[in-house]
Formats: C-alpha cells, sequence, structure tokens
C-alpha cells in the first residue's frame, strides 16, 4: 500500500478549540483523506504537532521546529509516496516576528528536505487557514497580535509563487475553511471536513 504523509500542526493534529483534545480520526480531514484514498491503495500518515513551527524554535516547547524533525519522519515512514505539507500558523507567533517572506522562506527549507529525500515524491502545498480577527484578544490567544492575523492573510500568495517555482501543486486552506468562532485559531468539525473535500480532490488528480 502506498503512503502519503501529512505533515503540519495542531490543524493537522486535529486539536478541537479551546480545548486540549483532539477530534476523533472519523473527523479530522486526515481520516477523512484516509478513508477516500483507501480505494485507491494509499494510506494517510498523520504527523501534526500543535505548536509546530517551519525553521523556528519554541522558547517553551521542545521540538517545534519542523526542519528539525521532518527528515527523520520521512526516512521513518519510508518509502512517502505523497506529501501534504501545511505550516505556517504559528510562525506568525509574536515571538518570532516573522514575515510572510520569512516563514515562505522556512517553508522552502522544508521542500529542499523532501526534495533531498526524494525529487520525485509528490508534494501538495497547502498555506494555513488565516487567523481570525481578534485572536491576541483575551480570553484566545496572546501568542498573536494584529501583525500575526496580517501575516497569515499575506501567506497564500507567498506559498502560490514558491509553489509555481518549483513545480509543485498548491492549495489555499483559506479559500476552503475558516478558523471557528471559538478560538478564531483552529477548524471546527464542519471545517475539517470542507477542507478535506479540498485535499481530497486535489491528492486525486495529484496521484492519478
Amino acid at each position: 500500500m502506498k503512503q502519503i504523509l501529512c505533515f503540519g500542526d495542531s490543524n493537522t493534529y486535529g486539536l478541537i478549540p479551546q480545548t486540549t483534545d483532539r477530534y476523533e480520526w472519523s473527523v479530522r480531514w486526515t481520516g477523512i483523506l484516509d478513508e477516500r484514498m483507501r480505494e485507491r491503495g494509499y494510506r494517510v500518515i498523520e504527523e501534526g504537532l500543535c505548536g509546530r513551527t517551519t525553521v523556528f524554535d519554541d522558547p517553551l516547547r521542545d521540538g517545534r521546529r519542523g526542519t528539525e524533525v521532518l527528515p527523520m519522519l520521512l526516512e521513518t515512514h519510508k518509502p512517502v509516496d505523497a506529501i501534504v505539507l501545511m505550516l505556517g500558523t504559528n510562525d506568525c507567533k509574536r515571538v518570532y516576528g516573522a514575515s510572510a517572506e520569512v516563514i515562505g522562506s522556512g517553508v522552502e527549507r522544508l521542500l529542499d528536505q523532501i526534495k533531498c529525500y526524494d525529487p520525485k515524491v509528490k508534494v501538495l502545498l497547502l498555506s494555513p487557514i488565516a487567523l481570525g480577527d481578534g485572536v491576541w484578544e483575551e480570553g484566545y490567544d496572546p501568542e498573536f497580535n494584529e501583525t500575526s492575523v496580517a501575516t497569515s492573510k499575506r501567506l497564500p500568495a507567498v506559498y502560490r509563487r514558491i509553489a509555481q517555482r518549483r513545480g509543485i501543486e498548491f492549495l489555499a486552506a483559506s479559500d476552503y475553511a475558516s478558523p471557528s468562532e471559538a478560538d478564531r485559531e483552529h477548524l471546527d468539525e464542519k471545517q475539517h471536513g470542507r477542507l478535506a473535500e479540498a485535499i481530497c480532490d486535489k491528492i486525486e488528480q495529484i496521484v492519478a
């Protein structure tokens, strides 16, 4: 059976908004993708982690830097036939002070690692959903601010240019899904379903 590796953060992990719990496998977009692709002889490997960034070290939590673990995961799950990469939300945090272009450079580091692993592996690059307005307000997530939201909304254009330059497939998650009203940051059950449908359609085209 062939394998699709989904590498991302809490919205790949399936975090339930305003909790520390996660949705059941059948609710998460990765689980929906897995069910649909099984008929085509593929299984989905979900590698999502809350707080994961592209290249930044979280000052409070270990193991969040994507470039630190992606090569290991690619080797662990070898052979990987396709990769869905969706990171960038956590890079928008105040502590990193990163522009959309700098975050894009971090994504390119990950893409270089994938190319080193296997130049022929099929890649779907996703820019993440945009952060909701007011995500920094009391009762939500103070790790973000107004600049974070603006930066998150600029990521699709940056990622699209990267994908075009590298000749890989691209989707803007924000075209299909939005953060929940509960925390203005994470997908709720309905949004997981909407994003899953878009990703499924694209992956089926990629592996056809």
